[in-house]
């Protein structure tokens, strides 16, 4: 009776707050941050003005939203390397479907959602009907969406980007819900930013505080497992490609209501940029671990970064080497971090 109330103690015992520290996923990524921060403001002394700022936010959140469900997604142990076309799928049928039909942009942005939507769940519906892996299928996708976007830009606008749209009825308001900006003092606001916070938070609620959480944490740590165990292994994975999906739409329009035009050639690479962003935050690659705020402080890593070679008048040349070394010198760090919390459990 002592050992077993011994252990109840221990159990129901306090967690020190460096050990709940190390046992959180984004630990090594903010790390990670402030040292950016801080060699950049050293190397650039712009680094550190508002007008830089708002250009670092608004770099991040443009990856950011997309690496929000790319880090969800990871932790349920799959990959989408369709994502990035997806963003101009999503913004091609937005703009060309308005254009066509003369229709309120409203119509075209509902059949882009739709459309986009109807992808997620492809690549989901493949992935869980035909066991391949995800990488396979999304590289598939991606292919084939490459060659639509093209294709049919071509075929219906006799060019490689869409006609403009912003003289069509319900442009304006399309624009302040997808592409607005404020002026708050020196600093500019871009919407995209309130989208991206709002994503982390509604991720990160999911991840830590529903059941459809816990069954994306389960998914990426063992399917089989899960599925014993009743978890709905098929519907999660296609709700997480869909929720890919639905990210992919919203950036999209973004860029499509930013500049009015779309170029169809665009986003081929970005993929690898949400993935890296969800890694350096501290997805393990093997899924089952992981968080949306870490996602969120690896994106705004890839904001200092990229922008901060500039400031500091470097050839941006080196940029992907950076990336790169940084993705390394994360993951490491991150590993570390995680040894060390199962060590002082």
């Amino acid at each position: 009776m002592t050992a077993a109330a011994t252990a109840v103690d221990e159990r129901l015992a306090p967690t020190s707050l460096v050990r709940r520290l190390l046992g959180r996923p984004e630990l090594g990524a903010v790390v990670g941050a402030v040292a950016v921060f801080v060699f950049f403001s050293i190397a650039a002394p712009t680094f550190l003005q508002a007008s830089s700022l708002s250009t670092i936010l608004y770099s991040a959140s443009t990856i950011g939203i997309m690496a929000v469900p790319v880090a969800l997604l990871m932790i349920g142990g799959e990959f989408d390397l369709s994502a990035g076309v997806m963003v101009t799928t999503s913004a091609l049928v937005s703009s060309m479907f308005s254009y066509q039909m003369t229709a309120d942009v409203w119509v075209g942005v509902g059949v882009s959602l739709l459309v986009t939507l109807a992808i997620g769940f492809f690549n989901g519906f493949m992935l869980t009907r035909t066991k391949l892996p995800s990488f396979i299928i999304t590289l598939g996708t991606f292919l084939m969406l490459t060659g639509l976007n093209l294709g049919f830009t071509k075929l219906i606008s006799g060019t490689v980007s869409t006609k403009s749209i912003a003289d069509m009825e319900g442009f304006p308001s399309a624009r302040a819900v997808f592409a607005s900006k404020w002026e708050i003092g020196p600093v500019t606001l871009q919407v995209t930013v309130l989208w991206w916070l709002a994503l982390v938070a509604v991720a990160t609620w999911i991840l830590l505080r529903t059941r459809a959480g816990n069954w994306i944490f389960a998914v990426g740590g063992g399917a089989d497992a899960a599925r014993a165990v009743g978890v709905p292994v098929v519907k999660t994975r296609i709700g997480l490609y869909m929720g890919v999906a639905l990210c992919a739409w919203i950036s999209g329009q973004h860029i499509l209501f930013s500049f009015d035009v779309v170029q169809s050639g665009e986003g081929v690479g970005n993929e690898f940029l949400y993935i890296i962003a969800a890694v350096i935050g501290g997805c393990l690659m093997t899924g089952g671990y992981g968080s949306a705020i870490g996602s969120a402080v690896g994106a705004f890593i890839f904001g200092m970064t990229s922008n901060g070679i500039v400031y500091a008048q470097w050839n941006p040349d080196w940029f992907k080497f950076f990336l790169g070394a940084m993705l390394l010198l994360a993951t490491l760090l991150n590993a570390w971090v995680r040894k060390r919390a199962e060590a002082s459990k």
